[in-house]
């Protein structure tokens, strides 16, 4: 069994499914520290030719409680975020079929951070046709305080898994002789940049999947789901004894 297991991120970029798509079983950690400077809450979209971040604003609350702990701001004006989707996309070819998506994703009523996030992945999963089940980690692994690759060995043993792929970014994090050690081969996917049309305009990359929906029909997304990406070896760590 193939698993991956990573951060709820919010509409995250075309990667981020492809990982879904490579995989038995898909992991989404509750239990991890929420981080400012991630992609947790916020992602980029095309507005005017150009990337643009958008960010779903957070109560203020302690910067050392996990996702699951934390709640959007009561201020955060979901129809307003809306619009700004309708105003960039208006003349996008599958406007009138992704936009049914995005008013479904944020008219999800629970101010749980990581739970909207759910929501979110789980409705652009189904959209995209991705029947990978998504789980939560606190689910599998109960109370923990293990970290790293030994939290990430510990799930994977748990759901009797064979292999783990992590995104590319993980390559130095993670060796494969670990990974040997506990019966699990590791791979690191490495997604492509395939360009595709955006109103004409210079090709930006790794924008929310909402981007990618709203210029490519399912078939096509369906296609780059499933080829558009590299599945790469790990690198073994240093022998710090022969340092």
């Amino acid at each position: 069994m193939k698993i991956a297991i990573m951060q709820p991120y919010f509409l995250p970029y075309l990667g981020y499914f492809q990982l879904i798509a490579a995989v038995d079983r898909f992991v989404i950690y509750d239990t991890v520290e929420y981080t400012k400077k991630g992609w947790i809450n916020r992602n980029r979209f095309l507005r005017g030719h150009e990337p643009v971040t958008f960010t779903v604003p957070l109560k203020k609350d302690s910067d050392f409680l996990d996702i699951c702990q934390r709640e959007l701001a009561a201020e955060f004006d979901a129809r307003k975020m809306v619009n700004q989707f309708e105003q960039a996309y208006r003349k996008a070819p599958l406007f009138t079929q992704v936009m049914p998506v995005l008013h479904d994703i944020f008219d999800f009523k629970d101010p749980n951070l990581f739970r909207f996030i759910q929501h979110a992945l789980t409705r652009c999963c189904d959209y995209l046709g991705l029947a990978t089940p998504i789980l939560v980690a606190s689910e599998i692994e109960g109370p923990t305080h293990g970290k790293g690759a030994e939290r990430v060995l510990a799930l994977c043993k748990s759901l009797g898994a064979d292999r783990y792929i992590n995104p590319i970014g993980g390559v130095d994090l993670y060796h494969p002789a670990e990974f040997r050690a506990h019966g699990l081969d590791l791979q690191f996917l490495k997604s492509r940049t395939s360009e595709y049309p955006q109103f004409g305009s210079a090709f930006q990359p790794s924008l929310s999947i909402i981007d990618v929906m709203m210029f490519n029909p399912p078939d096509r997304i369906e296609k780059s789901l499933a080829e558009d990406y590299d599945l790469i070896e790990g690198r073994e760590a240093p022998d710090v004894s022969l340092a």
